[in-house]
């Protein structure tokens, strides 16, 4: 069960453990048993979460509410980026240097992309 936060008139702030259903009901203060209605105080934290996860819902929380531009994109993932890059350095038999021909792509006017090399019964991501 969650711990909500309540604000007593005349007692001030209090905390008490209640079922979700329950949330948005007002709860008695335990010094003068009087209603008190369930108030924000405090924002919610992630103290006992691991930090990978905490970085993981800040990454999301950022770009649910900001999108990147098409610039901004850009500038991330230039010419030199290894994910998104025309073509990539790979080793042949012979242990040198090769570079990989780029995938050919096809794009429609609604800009669709298309790849007219790649298998049909693969899905795509």
């Amino acid at each position: 069960m969650p711990v909500y936060e309540y604000l007593c008139d005349d007692c001030g702030p209090f905390k008490d453990l209640r079922p979700m259903a329950e949330c948005d009901d007002p709860q008695n203060c335990p010094h003068c048993e009087v209603s008190a209605p369930r108030v924000i105080l405090t924002a919610p934290n992630f103290f006992c979460m691991p930090a990978e996860k905490r970085k993981a819902h800040a990454v999301n929380e950022r770009s649910s509410h900001a999108p990147q531009t098409l610039a901004q994109y850009k500038a991330s993932h230039g010419p030199g980026c290894g994910c998104c890059s025309s073509g990539k350095t790979v080793k042949d038999k012979n242990g040198s240097d090769k570079k990989k021909p780029a995938r050919l792509v096809t794009k429609t006017k609604s800009g669709a992309k298309g790849f007219p090399t790649a298998r049909p019964w693969m899905i795509s991501h």
